[in-house]
């Protein structure tokens, strides 16, 4: 018998790898990482876009991280960079044309996904489910 804690990481690793699969294999059509889906996500829901460091604190990645996608994604014409000053320092990131039309594929392929995860759940179910991971997830980061 598997114990709570084996249990618990066990399904939580395979739900990371599963949502990780699922970005990669959506984003490959931009010719981008699957992580960069929550990158776009945030920055649609900004539309006076993020700074990097609250770029990093939203998707709860690193700096570096969250450099190299802010450089690839720029390169590819997916977000532009909005100085504060003279300086690109802090420089607000905002989602270009193109990157609204990629933010909106994968906010619409995330929904539908997340819908399907979720067949089979009562509304109610649903609501005590995502309490419940918020407060573990809570427990989690207190401990750490």
């Amino acid at each position: 018998m598997l114990s709570r804690f084996e249990r618990f990481t066990s399904m939580v690793s395979a739900i990371y790898r599963t949502i990780q699969k699922l970005e990669r294999d959506e984003m490959e059509q931009y010719g981008l990482r699957g992580s960069y889906a929550q990158y776009l996500l945030a920055l649609r829901r900004n539309p006076s876009g993020l700074t990097a460091p609250e770029l990093c604190q939203i998707c709860h990645m690193d700096k570096a991280a969250v450099s190299r996608a802010a450089a690839d994604m720029e390169a590819d014409g997916l977000i532009c960079r909005k100085a504060q000053g003279s300086s690109l320092y802090r420089a607000r990131l905002r989602l270009t044309e193109e990157g609204r039309k990629a933010a909106d594929f994968v906010f619409h392929r995330a929904a539908d996904a997340v819908e399907l995860a979720g067949a089979g759940l009562a509304e109610e179910d649903r609501q005590t489910f995502y309490a419940a991971l918020e407060l573990i997830c809570g427990n989690l980061n207190r401990i750490s």
